[in-house]
């Protein structure tokens, strides 16, 4: 069997809506013939390219054709592809916990690999290194994105309110895990003095 009938027959064993990296199929092939089969793929229009050397298998809607997968999911694939670790920015993280209704326009990560911008779909995102473990702890999980959300609100600006729609944001134990976590010592004394006055609300 040829690499590019390898390929294909894998890919369409593969989850709809799941971005996957050209590098999941080197053990067939050489490189380029990996990305020769997986062109050709897409010209066929068996998967769709959402970013440089990352694809998916679209799903389909009958509302609105192929539904692409979450910026956030391919930016997950891409980090674990060149072992990176990313994290959400603080301005996107304070605005899934309902601390700011602000839309940053352009997605952006911290990560434990180069600053870079990266095209997915018609959409720029831009990955910013960091050399803080701290602000890269329990990257993807919701106290990771909480740690964010208060780096972004900074010394002066946590109050009971946000304490409390973090809280809101976290189970029991995710907010256990945010108070044992590494953290500058304003951002734990403001947390352990606003949890009393958040009790009253939850």
């Amino acid at each position: 069997m040829s690499v590019a009938e390898s390929i294909k027959q894998r890919v369409l064993r593969m989850q709809r809506g799941e971005p996957f990296t050209n590098t999941r199929f080197l053990k067939l092939g050489s490189r380029s013939a990996v990305d020769k089969a997986l062109s050709r793929l897409v010209e066929e229009g068996v998967i769709q390219r959402v970013a440089r050397g990352v694809f998916v298998r679209p799903k389909k809607s009958r509302f609105i054709g192929s539904v692409m997968p979450e910026v956030s999911r391919v930016i997950e694939v891409i980090a674990k592809d060149h072992g990176e670790t990313v994290q959400v920015h603080g301005a996107e993280a304070a605005r899934r916990f309902k601390l700011s209704t602000q839309m940053p326009t352009t997605p952006v990560y911290y990560t434990s690999g180069p600053s870079r911008e990266i095209r997915v779909g018609n959409l720029k995102v831009k990955l910013m290194h960091t050399t803080s473990h701290r602000r890269l702890q329990h990257a993807g999980k919701k106290p990771g994105l909480a740690l964010s959300a208060l780096w972004y609100l900074g010394k002066d600006n946590i109050d009971a309110e946000a304490v409390r729609r973090i809280r809101e944001g976290l189970s029991t134990e995710e907010f256990e895990t945010l108070r044992t976590s590494k953290m500058p010592a304003w951002m734990a004394n403001a947390i352990e003095a606003h949890c009393e006055s958040s009790d009253e609300y939850l």
